[in-house]
């Protein structure tokens, strides 16, 4: 049966990750973050203040979040670039708020990111968004990931608390071409995942499947991210 990528309504049930870390939010004027960022920062910014404008009112994030967006979404979604590759096609299941999609375009402006999402408004609000940051590498596709397995061939798929990797694994590795990468945001269970998940990633040859370690800014416990190669 298609289950539909992030069926929930709001980023406050989509946090994957630092579950368990003692929050310390930070403000948009740390300068840590104008370092990690570097020169997609500017964008980052412009991303974050729309959320906090319009966030909670379009359903994309739940009250208890904006105050935290930076340490719980933006960064969290940001840790997943360093495993991305530099240019390409990149594909973002359930791109929700944009979360990590828009913030990967941000930092990735030689790839073409392609954010499928199934929901009309959330469509309608990643296609505004991208136009307000000047992100022209951005085409975001209304559907779910199955609706799309021939349409084309990715270099690498990434999501954010869609679904588990047994289920996540069927969408996403027929996006792929041989040889392109699944690099996904998971939480503490992302072991237990991977090895739920083996059928799947055997089927598509993905016998490298690991977890990352993948820090960002100094005091923020790092994120887990988890990787695998598909080769047939």
């Amino acid at each position: 049966m298609a289950v539909t990528p992030r069926e929930h309504d709001a980023v406050s049930r989509e946090t994957p990750a630092s579950e368990a870390t003692a929050e310390q939010e930070i403000s948009s004027s740390d300068a840590r973050l104008a370092e990690y960022f570097g020169e997609a920062f500017p964008r980052i910014l412009a991303f974050h203040d729309a959320l906090v404008a319009e966030g909670e009112l379009r359903g994309l994030i739940g009250p208890r979040e904006v105050p935290r967006l930076w340490t719980r979404h933006l960064l969290n979604s940001a840790s997943v670039v360093p495993f991305l590759p530099e240019d390409g096609t990149i594909v973002d299941l359930g791109s929700g708020a944009g979360l990590p999609g828009i913030v990967v375009a941000a930092m990735r402006p030689r790839a073409s990111i392609v954010l499928i999402e199934p929901m009309e408004r959330r469509c309608a609000w990643l296609t505004g968004v991208a136009a307000l940051l000047g992100l022209d590498n951005v085409e975001v596709k209304r559907g779910r990931a199955e609706e799309f397995h021939d349409a084309f061939e990715a270099d690498a798929v990434t999501a954010r608390a869609v679904a588990a990797l047994d289920k996540l694994g069927r969408w996403a590795f027929p996006l792929l071409r041989r040889g392109g990468e699944l690099v996904v945001l998971k939480g503490r269970s992302a072991q237990d995942e991977i090895d739920a998940a083996t059928k799947v990633l055997r089927k598509f040859g993905a016998t490298d499947a690991q977890v990352h370690e993948a820090p960002t800014i100094p005091g923020l416990e790092a994120t887990a991210v988890v990787t695998a190669t598909r080769t047939r």
